[in-house]
């Protein structure tokens, strides 16, 4: 901004004196990186009456950095996701903190409808600045019209790969319109290759925590022949069942196939009638056929609704002892059960050594939609586990961040599941949750129902499964 002039010149004197100006300015240091985003100009410098001017404000840094020293102030960056009622108010006391210290209003609206909206809002120009997609595969479908902006150049990579596990920034590079790009960060997850067990019972019976598949299926036998059966399941809930049968199959292919393997099922390039998956099923009904495995036996598992499923291991006696399930399902234990006491979890152990250690996890994935500083420095925010601190503290929920202290969980059962989520050799995402929801949320559905009540043999059930892919 060019300073008031207090008296009359020549133009000689004008023209001299705007002829160094232009010279000051061409020669003066800008340490700013050419990818820095632009800071406001009333912050570089302050002009007083008597024509002089104060030191520079530091305006290097990331974009974390400058909102942490008040450069954004006053800005405000809206954000739409499926947080509601009790996640909402977590939520935004997760974020409090941050929006104090910088002065950025995150304004978040929650809807129930989030799925059926976001798209309404990207096609229609009203997209919010930040994106909350529980489901990757929505993310996606929107990424391939060139609408999310890519973070492969917005965030410094090199941190990014140092706070998270690598399968983690591979789920987020999706297709773009022009190729890949990197849709967006991780936030918060969900780890679903658990075995709950009531504890206590479960040692004063002297049975011991499985450590490779083999030695759970000798655990299951010896419960049998201890006159209980080993398994409660039920898969069904309302329009959607069926769905806990596909996490089944999803976990038991992560364990029996590369990782390879289960992307190209995700996106269809595997076909369900496929020799791989075809055996995933045959070992999930090493146990779910099995009479003398399942609570109720077979059918029962179509009947039992999955939110029930596993109250039969806080029987006295246990009626049942093992349930695979994930972290979300202690909500639907009885409220008087205590973690770390009364019931407990171990993960799901691995089939073939070669496959490592993998885990299956679900989460959210916030992406950008309108690149401004502030909405720069709020998804950096987002890479951190700060921003997830206070939900962590307040249990059910998994950073997937690896500098999230465990120290933050409230239970020792959720540093457990943290430390495995940062230790698992292969992260991937909930399979169904990533294919379209003809066939994820509905012939992959409606097949394992089929298969598991009877009414289709494996082969015929699987076929009907691909058809969701073929129409």
């Amino acid at each position: 901004m060019k300073r008031p002039i207090g008296r009359k010149m020549s133009l000689a004197l004008v023209l001299c004196l705007s002829f160094a100006m232009l010279l000051s300015a061409c020669g003066g240091g800008n340490n700013a990186a050419k990818n820095d985003p632009p800071t406001p100009a009333t912050n570089n410098s302050q002009a007083t009456t008597d024509n002089t001017t104060v030191a520079p404000v530091e305006t290097t840094g990331t974009p974390l950095e400058l909102a942490m020293k008040g450069e954004y102030k006053g800005t405000k960056v809206s954000m739409f996701g499926p947080f509601v009622d009790a996640d909402q108010v977590k939520f935004e006391n997760s974020i409090k903190e941050f929006e104090e210290k910088t002065g950025i209003d995150i304004q978040y609206e929650g809807s129930k409808e989030f799925e059926a909206t976001i798209n309404i809002r990207v096609d229609g120009g009203n997209a919010p600045d930040i994106a909350d997609f529980p489901q990757p595969g929505l993310l996606a479908s929107i990424a391939k019209t060139g609408k999310v902006i890519d973070l492969t150049n917005i965030l410094d990579q090199a941190k990014l790969k140092a706070n998270y596990n690598q399968s983690w920034l591979d789920m987020a590079t999706m297709d773009g319109k022009d190729g890949k790009i990197m849709t967006g960060v991780w936030n918060r997850s969900n780890v679903k290759s658990l075995v709950w067990y009531p504890k206590k019972q479960f040692e004063e019976a002297g049975y011991k925590i499985p450590e490779t598949w083999d030695e759970m299926m000798e655990l299951t036998e010896q419960i049998a022949k201890d006159s209980d059966p080993a398994w409660s399941i039920g898969i069904e809930s309302g329009a959607a069942t069926g769905w806990p049968a596909t996490d089944w199959v999803e976990d038991i292919m992560l364990r029996t196939t590369t990782p390879e393997n289960y992307d190209k099922w995700v996106k269809g390039e595997l076909p369900f009638t496929s020799p791989e998956v075809k055996h995933a099923v045959e070992v999930m009904s090493d146990i779910w056929m099995n009479k003398d495995y399942v609570y109720g036996g077979t059918k029962s598992i179509v009947t039992t609704a999955f939110g029930d499923a596993a109250l039969p291991l806080f029987d006295n006696p246990p009626k049942a002892w093992l349930h695979r399930q994930a972290n979300f399902i202690t909500s639907f234990f009885p409220e008087t059960a205590k973690i770390d006491a009364d019931y407990d979890w171990f993960y799901l152990p691995s089939i073939d050594p070669q496959y490592g250690k993998p885990v299956l996890v679900a989460g959210d994935i916030y992406s950008m939609f309108n690149d401004r500083p502030e909405v720069r420095a709020v998804m950096e925010f987002f890479t951190t586990g700060e921003s997830i601190k206070t939900w962590v503290q307040s249990g059910g929920v998994i950073a997937p961040m690896n500098d999230a202290s465990l120290d933050w969980y409230s239970s020792e059962s959720d540093r457990r599941m943290a430390k495995l989520v940062q230790e698992a050799s292969t992260l991937r995402f909930d399979g169904s949750d990533l294919m379209p929801g003809k066939v994820g949320a509905g012939t992959f559905w409606k097949g394992m129902t089929d298969y598991v009540s009877g009414t289709a043999n494996l082969d015929d059930a699987l076929k009907q499964i691909q058809s969701g892919w073929d129409n």
